[in-house]
């Protein structure tokens, strides 16, 4: 749903624009590749351009590292009670690719996920035939889910999620192209009552929408503690608090807001994108902060901040942590997961922009598991003030992980839909 433009707007003239788009979707990933090669690798994915694959297929995709994390747990339901079926993972991202091999090596396969054109979908499907396609949150792609439904291919869109900024949008530009695309799958799977009425009132029938709840409540966030202790000999006895999933002048905003308010604990900022570690590495040298890379596996003991810039550390980062605040909050993005840092007991900061966990971040702040912030002075503030009391941080981090635990079931809920569908 990325390409809508005109209120009429059918799938003929959405595939008109995606086929005059698509040389510079490609440009795009080579000026991506700039700063971030792996972009430029293995493209010819993202064109269908893919081996057959002769075993039977359930395929899940995953669009970076977010969705992958939170769908582990159906992944591994999914292995664990379809042994004939070879599980396929798509992802977006280069970082969502490494995520994938990195926690599964080679019990999962992995491709990129398809450009939505109907020359391209259409030869993606023929080559890994699969019997499901799992399709998570936002992913409502309109050749996909078409070719999908003329090969009898069953299509649920898992983890649903419908904002009402995104339900206006859509109503706006393209209300018949969005009817016509949620017609053809099989069932949705909201994660809460007000995403499912939204997807109804954008054209999808009652019968075909159900509330399983939020998969990322099922997380169990796997904790590499042997990797814990590697990082805590290097921070040593000093309190630590993390700024994770940053984006561009959110870490800005943050130096400068240190720097008038510091406090006495080590900063550590991990960047959404690995791409701009280097950015954020200079941007906290321009300020005359104290930094070192993570990857450099050095600190020394008037280091007032560490960036996270190795892959695959960030849950060894949120149980370090005795403060976490989630980005992408501080600008318009829509904040990131809480979920993760929830789990693992651990005081939640976020901003004002959270548009992304509406919902989730309503209930934290109804149950005092978290504190809302206006701003980097602000969030500086607050975080001084959590520093030096004990009391209030555990007693927020408690909150939060009975918050997590109460939501937990939305795994089985989906799983028995599954098997509904994939019945002989």
């Amino acid at each position: 749903m990325k390409l809508l433009y005109h209120r009429q707007m059918n799938r003929t003239l959405y595939s008109l624009v995606g086929y005059l788009l698509l040389p510079i979707l490609i440009i795009r990933l080579l000026v991506r590749s700039i700063k971030a090669p792996k972009y430029r690798q293995r493209i010819f994915e993202r064109l269908g351009l893919i081996d057959s694959i002769p075993v039977p297929i359930i395929w899940i995709h995953c669009v970076s590292v977010g969705e992958f994390r939170a769908s582990i747990a159906l992944i591994d339901v999914l292995i664990k009670n379809y042994p004939n079926h070879r599980i396929l993972v798509s992802s977006t991202t280069p970082t969502g690719s490494s995520a994938i091999k990195q926690h599964y090596s080679g019990e999962v396969l992995h491709l990129y996920f398809p450009f939505d054109l109907n020359f391209i979908v259409r030869r993606y499907i023929n080559k890994i035939k699969p019997e499901l396609c799992l399709l998570m949150e936002t992913e409502i792609w309109p050749n996909l889910i078409h070719s999908l439904q003329k090969n009898n291919i069953p299509s649920i869109l898992i983890n649903a999620r419908m904002s009402q900024k995104s339900m206006q949008k859509y109503q706006k530009f393209a209300p018949k192209l969005v009817k016509q695309t949620l017609d053809k799958l099989t069932l949705i799977a909201a994660q809460n009552q007000n995403s499912a009425q939204r997807f109804v009132d954008l054209g999808a029938d009652n019968n075909q929408v159900i509330v399983a709840g939020n998969i990322k409540f099922d997380q169990n966030p796997a904790v590499d503690k042997t990797l814990v202790k590697q990082i805590q000999s290097l921070i040593g006895k000093r309190k630590v608090v993390v700024f994770a999933s940053t984006h561009k002048d959110e870490e800005q905003a943050i130096m400068k807001a240190y720097l008038k308010n510091p406090f006495a604990a080590l900063m550590l900022i991990v960047p959404r994108h690995p791409e701009r570690f280097n950015e954020v590495f200079e941007l906290a040298q321009k300020n005359a902060l104290s930094v070192y890379k993570r990857s450099h596996n050095k600190l020394n003991a008037d280091c007032q901040m560490l960036l996270g810039d190795s892959m695959g550390e960030m849950m060894a980062y949120f149980d370090l942590a005795d403060i976490v605040f989630m980005g992408g909050s501080l600008v318009k993005t829509g904040g990131h997961n809480m979920l993760e840092p929830a789990a693992l007991s651990k005081p939640i900061l976020f901003g004002p922009n959270v548009f992304n966990f509406s919902e989730i971040s309503s209930d934290l702040l109804a149950l005092e598991a978290s504190i809302q912030v206006q701003n980097a002075e602000d969030l500086l503030q607050t975080i001084g003030q959590l520093l030096t009391d004990d009391k209030k941080t555990k007693t927020l981090g408690k909150n939060a992980n009975q918050y997590f635990k109460s939501k937990q079931g939305a795994v089985d809920n989906i799983t028995k839909q599954i098997k509904l569908v994939l019945q002989p």
